[in-house]
């Protein structure tokens, strides 16, 4: 690991469609409140997807907000390190998955390495990042637009809060 750096508010995209979605996400939000240099922990409600320019069954999503003092790359490995706990496979592009955890944003930093892209470079085109995001953070622009401004533009992703099912 390499050295820490001044904590930052980061957010982490979570998601399931095989095995037990649910259980392995409060499992995976479990991991985030373990990781070292981490803290204030905040994740969204669940939701239900289905799957974005893939197949298999719908998915499970949420976001976590964290401070962390976690080095980028770092916090980029803690989250492959849970997902492998998990069983985490990358057989093909979109394939079903038991857990994916990606790095959408790590404070106001911009990275762009041959490992890690932040902000996400897809984020702001899907509902099941977006949603989440807006529940935890209604007020926050990226690049390309307010959250309800990329919002509207994929209303035609089917998405339901499991609350409301």
């Amino acid at each position: 690991m390499t050295n820490s750096t001044k904590p930052v508010i980061a957010y982490v995209a979570l998601g399931a469609n095989l095995g037990d979605p649910i259980g392995t996400l409060l499992e995976a939000c479990e991991a985030l409140h373990q990781l070292p240099q981490t803290s204030e922990v905040c994740v969204s409600g669940f939701y239900r997807t289905a799957p974005v320019e893939a197949d298999g069954p719908d998915y499970i999503n949420a976001v976590a907000q964290i401070k962390t003092a976690l080095a980028p790359l770092d916090l980029l490995h803690a989250l492959f390190a849970i997902e492998n706990t998990h069983g985490r496979e990358r057989s093909y592009t979109n394939a079903p998955r038991t857990l994916d955890l990606d790095l959408l944003l790590y404070g106001d930093q911009t990275i762009q390495t041959d490992e890690l892209i932040v902000p996400h470079p897809r984020m702001h085109l899907r509902a099941f990042v977006l949603h989440p995001l807006a529940e935890l953070q209604p007020k926050l622009v990226l690049a390309q637009g307010t959250l309800q401004q990329l919002l509207a533009a994929c209303s035609d992703q089917a998405i339901s809060p499991l609350d409301q099912e």
